[in-house]
């Protein structure tokens, strides 16, 4: 039930990746003949992962992962581009690898405007627009949201970047792979997706830069990824990339089944008395249910159902050990202490109506128990 945090690899992506492992292993960096077969699975894997979002080939550059993307994005298009201006905007509710790279480039003298969401998480792109000004060089607004799971509407603010000659970025993280994406229609400049959240491996990712982009490196030393990625390439890890994405491509993670289960298991939830949804009823992921349970702490629940065999979370797996409530509830308006008593379930390809009967079943128990001890009920 944590499928948002990471996704199992496929079988039939470990197979594909196993040959590169061992067999054709060589640098595609390389002029001889095990380079040239590395560079020619490095291209083929390419052409496959941007033609799933209607990319160019060469537009697609290969990154560590998601949070490296997000970084490379950011970082790369402020540098670049701060002699035309040194404003960036966003949304409060991005996941740490924006926040925090916004953070640092906020002590580098950028000024970062946070447009509000509501209380669902959407943002309006008119107030988007209305924080645009002559020195907004960037904006960053994820697909959807990783811990409530709300899908903001990208499409109408990439139309208005486009219109205001300003980039536009997306963390596509927790959308590619299992809604369709098209970085034309959308008007995307900039896009952050990573494998291991469609059933690839762990440790890859890329970032989509439309053409024309002005943008430096993130990393510096050879000149891998026409110049704009320094590093010996993860060939086994692209292999198994673009293999994710061909399977994804078949049906998008069967997402009206999930969506089934996701819908039986949040309102079976939803009954348990003073339980809140997070997040928007409709524009949601398909896997995705965060609810908050007052007068219990999310912490507490999450080591419970543990016990009972039942993987969930309190938000993101990367800042699950801190103790301060989520960044992203907050920015919804939810107080700290409901905050506190929050749950994520997100579902994914082999998530069974047996394993959502289980939580239905256990969860209200464990409620029930707790808040027998909890002084914060009275």
């Amino acid at each position: 039930m944590d499928y948002a945090a990471t996704t199992p690899m496929h079988p039939e992506v470990l197979e594909a990746m196993k040959p590169y492992f061992t067999e054709i292993f060589g640098n595609p960096s390389s002029i001889h003949f095990h380079g040239r077969e590395a560079k020619k699975v490095l291209d083929s894997a390419r052409d496959s992962v941007a033609g799933f979002i209607g990319a160019r080939s060469e537009e697609v550059v290969f990154t560590s992962g998601g949070t490296e993307a997000d970084n490379f994005a950011l970082e790369g298009i402020a540098i670049a581009n701060q002699t035309k201006g040194k404003h960036i905007i966003s949304i409060p509710i991005e996941h740490h690898a924006v926040t925090n790279c916004l953070g640092f480039l906020k002590k580098q003298g950028f000024e970062i405007t946070y447009v509000p969401v509501d209380k669902t998480g959407l943002v309006d792109p008119g107030d988007i627009r209305k924080a645009i000004t002559d020195k907004t060089i960037l904006v960053s607004v994820m697909h959807a949201n990783n811990e409530i799971g709300t899908i903001e509407p990208i499409a109408e603010i990439g139309k208005i970047c486009r219109e205001k000659r300003v980039y536009f970025h997306t963390d596509a993280v927790q959308t590619f792979g299992h809604m369709p994406i098209d970085v034309n229609k959308m008007n995307i400049d900039l896009l952050s997706a990573s494998a291991h959240k469609l059933y690839g491996p762990k440790g890859v990712g890329m970032l989509y830069i439309r053409k024309g982009v002005k943008i430096v490196p993130f990393l510096y030393g050879g000149e891998q990824e026409r110049g704009r990625r320094a590093s010996t390439e993860n060939i086994p890890g692209i292999v198994g990339f673009a293999k994710a994405v061909e399977i994804a491509g078949d049906g998008y993670d069967n997402g009206s089944h999930i969506e089934k289960l996701r819908d039986k298991l949040m309102n079976g939830i939803l009954k348990i008395e003073d339980s809140i949804l997070n997040g928007h009823p409709v524009l949601r992921l398909a896997n995705n249910v965060n609810i908050s349970i007052k007068y219990v702490e999310g912490e507490s629940m999450l080591l419970r159902l543990d016990m009972e065999g039942i993987s969930a979370s309190t938000g993101s797996a990367c800042s699950s050990s801190s103790l301060e409530p989520s960044h992203v509830l907050l920015g919804i308006g939810v107080s700290p202490e409901v905050a506190h008593s929050s749950l994520r379930f997100t579902l994914g390809k082999w998530t069974t109506e047996e394993e959502v009967d289980k939580v239905l079943e256990v969860l209200p128990k464990v409620v029930n128990d707790l808040r027998k001890m909890s002084p914060l009920r009275r």
